[in-house]
């Protein structure tokens, strides 16, 4: 299908909008934009960071998955505590594959699940005693620890628990951190104010524990990677460009990190952030204490590679310099070879995402090396900088969309039938099922690393196995298979 004019898509919004009663429809019109790359700022054309309709289905997650399921859970080395009932904790264990190196249950935790466990008489009594309970068990069935999170949920900040409080006694008796997190599910408007009282946690309970301390032998090459997750090992596969450049990485969080990392990071030279959204509070807190400059960067897909990783060197001298030239130079034979076999099989074809974090920007580069076009992209979470910096990144006259409800996801999709969608595992079986090809673009579809050169290899091969899998050729959406006889022959009796 040719890609729609301007006109085209704003009709087609307009189109959409039409279903929703006058109020609903006044609001979401401010959500859905068609992109115009001459715009400085996006709030000229798309509002974000508002509060979904109610009644009307969204994606998001809460205040306690951007704190306990991004920022604070992957950190392997400490235990967190989901402090609330069992459910939160559980849906938010080992779900986004933070990989890690270590033993879990021994030195390493992220994918055990912890949780006070509330029940009815936790919240008419209050749940402080327990959470003290908890930690001093913690302490002697984990004796290798390094720290304790406290994750609130839901009732935490309705019945008024004192988490700090307990917090702070916890960190005498067992003699590590312990960190609250006022991070409960209702605050906000999704999981990104998750993100950002996890980093004001992280400011006020952890990074100041070293100051002062002389002792980290530093170096003119030290950074710290942040808002990387390591998922399916992205951070890993970043790492290793990093450092053949010529630069040590002294932190990683938080994906394969330790609160040891974390403590040292405002030692480091530069912070480099992968996903701004949710890390970028932190990095400007260490720019205007420590005077740490921070620089965002895009590992997906060899041209933002490349970019990224002359953009980093600038901030150094000639020796990282020549080290980037020399990385650009080692990996090009490995892309091109990617390019050449995938790029035939993939080139002209239409994709459209609708993710979280980073990834509506930064992976349209990656699609653009293999010769696919993004038709359309949208946040889960997104903030008005999100969309400034993705504006530049899209064409002109393609749909962008926030909170984007499951209806007008649907009809847009129909509208514009992209040849492949990139979302999320709420998404990933009603496209199937309308005989479309998916890729979970969360945590990769159990694939991954996609971030790096050897990522990339791995991320063309998933859009092809995807895109061109001849069962898509035998799909028929259900609601659309013709009535058996039988049921006809019932039917008419």
């Amino acid at each position: 299908m040719a890609a729609l004019t301007r006109e085209e898509t704003e009709a087609l919004i307009q189109e959409v909008l039409e279903v929703y009663p006058e109020q609903a429809r006044k609001d979401r019109a401010k959500h859905l934009a068609v992109n115009d790359q001459s715009l400085e700022k996006s709030n000229k054309c798309i509002t974000s960071n508002r509060k979904s309709q109610p009644g009307v289905m969204t994606i998001r997650g809460c205040a306690y998955a951007g704190s306990k399921g991004v920022v604070w859970g992957p950190i392997k080395d400490m235990i967190h505590i989901s402090h609330g009932p069992v459910g939160c904790g559980q849906y938010s264990r080992a779900g986004r594959r933070n990989y890690y190196v270590g033993t879990t249950g021994v030195n390493t935790f992220g994918t055990m699940n912890f949780t006070s466990d509330f029940q009815e008489k936790d919240i008419v009594f209050g749940g402080d005693k327990k959470l003290a309970k908890i930690m001093l068990e913690i302490e002697e069935l984990f004796p290798l620890h390094k720290g304790i999170s406290i994750q609130s949920e839901c009732p935490i900040g309705l019945i008024g628990d004192d988490i700090e409080a307990v917090a702070k006694k916890a960190n005498k008796e067992i003699g590590k951190p312990v960190v609250p997190v006022r991070c409960e599910g209702f605050r906000g408007v999704s999981q990104s104010l998750g993100h950002h009282i996890a980093n004001d946690a992280i400011r006020d309970w952890v990074l100041e524990n070293r100051d002062g301390d002389e002792s980290f032998p530093t170096t003119p090459y030290d950074v710290a990677v942040i808002g990387d997750y390591n998922i399916g090992g992205d951070a890993w596969a970043s790492r290793t460009l990093l450092e053949e450049m010529g630069l040590r990485v002294v932190a990683q969080w938080s994906g394969d990190g330790t609160i040891a990392e974390m403590e040292k990071t405002p030692k480091v030279k530069l912070n480099l952030i992968h996903c701004y959204r949710s890390m970028n509070y932190i990095a400007r807190h260490m720019e205007e204490k420590y005077k740490i400059p921070w620089i965002e960067y895009n590992f997906f897909g060899p041209t933002k590679i490349a970019e990224s990783l002359r953009k980093i060197a600038a901030l150094f001298d000639e020796t990282i310099q020549a080290g980037a030239e020399r990385v650009i130079a080692k990996y090009q034979a490995e892309y091109d070879a990617v390019i050449a076999k995938y790029k035939p099989r993939l080139q002209g074809k239409r994709v459209m995402l609708y993710v979280g974090g980073l990834r509506p920007r930064h992976v349209i580069g990656a699609y653009e090396d293999l010769g696919m076009e993004v038709v359309g992209t949208g946040y889960e979470f997104g903030h008005n900088d999100d969309y400034d910096r993705t504006i530049k990144e899209m064409g002109n006259a393609t749909l962008i969309y926030d909170d984007v409800t499951g209806y007008e996801f649907e009809e847009f999709v129909k509208r514009v039938q992209p040849d492949l969608i990139g979302s999320g595992i709420k998404e990933k079986y009603i496209f199937q099922k309308m005989g479309i090809p998916f890729r979970q673009m969360h945590s990769w579809d159990y694939s991954g690393p996609y971030h790096g050169y050897d990522g990339f290899a791995i991320f063309a091969r998933d859009m092809d196995m995807t895109l061109n899998n001849p069962c898509w050729k035998q799909v028929k959406a259900p609601w659309k298979t013709e009535e058996s006889p039988k049921v006809a022959v019932a039917a008419s009796a």
